[in-house]
């Protein structure tokens, strides 16, 4: 297949690039700077504009772009960030696709299970209704932003993405170095559940997903066995055998983090219905197996 990719520098579109190409796809980055190969398509998501002679004969598009939810403190400023890249981003992508005389047959949004808000205890699915709070809203704006590729007929996929456990980069690439060093522990009381993937599977699960027999519409890319924090924490003490002694308050999160501490300490239990529905098979479901992966 011939296969465009925006985020394609970041931890997932970088892994997702050189798996599709080892398998012999053909794969074109969007970028935001003039093309300087013969894999690059320019496009610019501030000015609503994509190079669309580019994308001539692709079949699919990934679209990954994205400001990192965790790598600033949530200052307004940042917080339009956050929306402006994913909305805007996304609606150039749609829009740009839907004009297309011949358009491709698949979009892969990356969206994120902070469409839930916090679910506490309670498992949810893809059927679950939206929750409450700032990553809520950021979330169903940035897949209905996508609604001009599905008005013209493109097979949507809305990836809700958990934390991706990997060594190179994410949320889980912060925690690698705080273990190893014996300076690990549980944030809050360690109740709350972190819904969370593999960066093996994550990709395969991509790959799944551009095949035009796979599920459309919202699917959780999560592990199918969510573990609390405390059990995460439990985990990466014994894979790097480490001990754990120091536990976060949750005030000293508030005062570290401001308001993305709510989503740290919150609660998301979602579960991969409609991938495990389709017969996609994870290879690291547990959390242990998924930290033994990413090393």
């Amino acid at each position: 297949m011939r296969i465009a990719v925006t985020g394609s520098s970041g931890l997932i579109g970088s892994t997702l690039t050189r798996s599709l190409r080892t398998e012999g796809h053909d794969v074109l980055r969007l970028v935001r700077r003039p093309a300087a190969a013969a894999d690059e398509v320019r496009w610019d998501p501030r000015a609503g504009r994509v190079d669309t002679a580019g994308l001539a004969g692709c079949e699919a598009v990934v679209h990954l772009a994205g400001a990192g939810i965790g790598d600033h403190r949530w200052t307004d400023s940042y917080k339009r960030e956050l929306r402006d890249s994913r909305v805007q981003g996304t609606r150039t992508v749609a829009e740009a696709l839907a004009g297309l005389d011949t358009p491709p047959r698949t979009l892969i949004v990356g969206s994120a299970i902070g469409y839930y808000g916090d679910t506490g205890n309670r498992a949810v699915d893809e059927s679950a209704p939206p929750g409450e709070g700032f990553l809520a809203e950021l979330c169903q704006d940035w897949e209905a932003a996508a609604g001009a590729a599905q008005d013209a007929g493109i097979r949507t996929v809305l990836g809700r993405t958990g934390l991706v456990v990997a060594r190179g980069g994410g949320a889980w690439g912060r925690l690698f170095p705080l273990f190893k060093a014996g300076l690990g522990g549980r944030l809050g009381d360690g109740r709350q559940y972190w819904s969370h993937i593999a960066l093996h599977d994550h990709v395969a699960a991509l790959r799944f997903l551009l095949d035009e027999e796979a599920p459309s519409g919202p699917v959780n890319l999560t592990a199918p066995e969510p573990a609390t924090n405390r059990e995460v924490t439990a985990a990466m003490g014994r894979v790097l055998r480490r001990p754990t002694p120091f536990p976060v308050p949750a005030p000293v999160l508030r005062a570290a983090l401001g308001e993305f501490a709510g989503d740290v300490l919150g609660s998301q239990r979602v579960l991969p219905r409609r991938l495990l529905d389709a017969g996609f098979r994870f290879a690291f479901p547990s959390v242990t197996e998924a930290i033994r992966s990413a090393l």
